[in-house]
């Protein structure tokens, strides 16, 4: 990309990431250096839909903030809603992408010299019918992760309550649970997916008439074979939020406020931790502090310090919150969890889920297309 075009357009995207406080200034600093990826590649394409996903992304964000606020708990009490988003964020949505447009810099580098050195006498460096994979990958990440934030962003302001899509009967589901679908937020997610295709189709550099023949030219693309790449890359991108979705019911735990009943996030899409994971934690401080003072005063060691449990070990019932055990102690009510876990397993946070996703969508799309065009997915790595 022109350096006169993607220099302004990149203080830009700095100064209203600045201006409106929708990333960290170390996010900002990492979506300036991803911008910069992005626009080393000859082609306008990558960085067009980075610029394009950030902006649709912000937008999506800032609709109704306030109603969307009021559905869910930050991890600190106040209310929910998304916060200014961290460099964390910005990797998990773009670090595929930035990594399939350095690679496909180096590949169309390499086949411009070989085909003006005379090496090479055949060479695509428009993008025809059946071309590199590498495009595909880059374009279904953004149309991927734009359908994901779409759907999360949209798709909580839903009339109806949301299911939960790992649960077998389909379960309702706090708004802002992982794994939660609606109808809209499918149809936003679509809509999402659609914008990046959209912009793909008006940025892609096709081979047309005018480059048959000429250096790099490669047979032209009809009308039905951009049909069928919109429509397949914008179901692609789609089926990114409903993957994100999967991937979240199971791998990723939401954690629900006992009191109000809704959801409590993670700044910066980091963990929460329940009232259980909170007490045994404490637990295990207070145990450790107390074992070794007793040790200092000659004592016998961790094994002596006085259980602090409002509950009696010794009680036999499996749920120490039941009010019909007669051997609570008078602090019981003082313990009762505050945050209970809602779904899933607490194996990745919502960045790790996110980059999950967008990799395996990146990945799919390339393994997709190679097969749908008879090219085998090891071009990626040839010139």
């Amino acid at each position: 990309m022109k350096a006169i075009i993607a220099v302004p357009a990149t203080l830009g995207l700095v100064y209203r990431a600045y201006s409106h406080k929708s990333l960290t200034p170390f996010g900002i600093f990492i979506a300036a250096l991803t911008a910069t990826i992005h626009a080393i590649h000859p082609w306008n394409l990558p960085f067009v839909l980075l610029i394009v996903f950030f902006l649709a992304g912000t937008r999506a964000t800032a609709v109704k903030k306030g109603v969307k606020a009021s559905l869910t708990l930050h991890a600190q009490g106040s209310s929910g809603g998304e916060g200014p988003r961290t460099h964390v964020q910005v990797l998990a949505n773009s670090l595929m992408a930035s990594i399939l447009s350095l690679l496909h810099t180096y590949q169309l580098r390499q086949r411009r010299e070989a085909i003006l050195s005379g090496q090479s006498p055949e060479g695509t460096y428009c993008y025809s019918w059946g071309g590199d994979l590498l495009v595909v990958g880059i374009i279904a990440n953004y149309a991927a992760v734009c359908a994901d934030t779409f759907s999360s962003e949209l798709g909580i302001l839903s009339r109806t309550e949301p299911r939960l899509i790992t649960s077998l009967n389909l379960r309702k589901v706090p708004r802002g649970t992982n794994g939660g679908v609606t109808v809209w937020g499918l149809v936003a997610g679509f809509l999402g997916s659609m914008i990046i295709i959209t912009t793909s189709l008006m940025f892609l550099p096709m081979c047309g008439d005018n480059t048959s023949g000429k250096i790099g030219g490669g047979r032209p693309w009809s009308m039905s074979e951009k049909v069928i790449f919109a429509w397949g890359m914008t179901i692609w991108g789609t089926l990114g939020s409903l993957l994100d979705s999967f991937l979240g019911g199971w791998l990723q735990r939401s954690v629900r406020d006992v009191k109000t009943g809704k959801i409590v996030e993670g700044e910066g899409g980091v963990r929460v931790i329940t009232s259980v994971d909170a007490q045994s934690k404490s637990s295990q401080v207070i145990k450790k502090t107390a074992g070794a003072k007793a040790k200092l005063v000659g004592g016998e060691g961790s094994d002596a310090v006085e259980s602090t449990s409002a509950v009696d070990d010794s009680t036999p019932t499996k749920d120490p919150y039941n009010p019909k055990n007669k051997h609570r102690k008078p602090s019981f009510g003082d313990n009762k969890p505050a945050r209970v876990a809602e779904t899933g397993w607490d194996l990745l946070d919502n960045n790790d889920v996110n980059f999950l996703m967008a990799f395996t969508m990146s990945v799919g799309g390339m393994i997709g297309a190679g097969w749908y065009w008879g090219i085998p997915i090891a071009s990626i790595l040839q010139g």
